[in-house]
């Protein structure tokens, strides 16, 4: 890495040249990322896909001013400089980081583009000493600070407040398919699923060290299972539930979690008292689930109680039973 960041040059050192071009090749940079956004947002939010549109017509407009200038005062060949190549140069995240999120994210990531930007502008101004430059660069220092607004002149002509109760309701039904569905099935899956083998091992030894053995490994390998299971299930290409990753490791994670909660417990040495700790525990995960499905799923809450409760008490007393046989 050291003779990679020994090769990059400081921004202080480029000549004028240099820095429109950097403009230049940043501008082209960030009009693709808006297409980006635009494209990775259409299907469910074709509305606020036309504002990143527009925003990338923008950075065309500012690409195209600069290459006029850079023609006029140096010539057809623009140098290749680009803001990996200049040292205390803002970067950018990577593009399939920023699209694997939110839709508020992406924002608030277009956001800070448009400061970045802004604060470039403003330093290459005090770098370059040709009048028409710099009121050039002026002039985009200006028009990035005000791509806010702009980005809200698109909102409003765009989004109307149906569309952003539409994009919102989409948005939400995004987050719950893709995050809360998964993980509520995996927070089920281990909560319910490890009580007959964890209670089953208390009772029939004991030995809490060798119960919290026994729910570590029902809680881990149950964990693995699910989120194995939910990322091979679906692409999410056809259903739009969303990244099979993301729903694997929603899954996996809350199983886990579920199992080792009323695990955890039996660290205690103490049988009977880590076993009254963990029939808290229980019945705290399965309240949690109820709750989770009313708020989330629509799910009525004592349906989902007595659902949840019910078959997790019957789960629990099958292990208590089997383990004290």
């Amino acid at each position: 890495m050291l003779p990679f960041f020994q090769d990059r040059r400081r921004f202080t050192d480029l000549s004028e040249r240099e820095i429109v071009a950097l403009a230049i090749s940043s501008e082209e940079d960030d009009a693709r990322i808006y297409r980006g956004y635009a494209d990775r947002i259409r299907a469910d939010f074709p509305a606020s896909a036309k504002v990143f549109d527009g925003m990338a017509v923008e950075e065309d407009d500012h690409r195209r001013r600069l290459i006029e200038l850079h023609r006029e005062r140096f010539g057809e060949t623009i140098p290749l400089i680009r803001r990996e190549h200049v040292a205390d140069y803002y970067g950018r995240r990577p593009v399939w980081l920023i699209e694997s999120l939110g839709i508020e994210r992406i924002r608030d990531e277009a956001e800070a583009m448009e400061r970045d930007a802004q604060a470039f502008y403003e330093a290459a101004q005090t770098r370059v000493g040709d009048a028409r430059t710099r009121a050039l660069l002026g002039d985009l220092a200006a028009a990035e600070a005000g791509h806010s607004e702009l980005a809200r002149s698109l909102a409003d002509e765009h989004l109307g407040e149906e569309t952003r109760d539409a994009e919102a309701r989409t948005a939400h039904r995004q987050f719950v398919l893709t995050w809360v569905q998964p993980g509520l099935a995996g927070l089920m899956d281990g909560s319910v699923s490890t009580l007959a083998p964890i209670f089953a091992a208390a009772f029939a030894t004991g030995d809490t060290w060798n119960t919290f053995l026994v729910g570590l490994a029902a809680s881990v390998g149950a964990g693995i299972s699910m989120g194995f299971t939910e990322a091979a299930s679906d692409d999410g290409a056809i259903s739009g539930r969303g990244a099979p990753l993301k729903r694997g490791l929603a899954s996996g994670v809350m199983t886990t979690l579920g199992g080792l909660g009323h695990a955890l417990p039996y660290l205690i040495p103490d049988f009977w008292t880590a076993t009254a700790i963990a029939f808290v525990v229980v019945f705290m995960e399965l309240w949690a689930i109820a709750w989770i499905q009313k708020r989330y799923m629509q799910t009525p809450f004592w349906r989902a109680a007595l659902q949840v409760v019910a078959g997790g008490s019957l789960v629990l007393a099958a292990g208590v039973l089997i383990g004290s046989g």
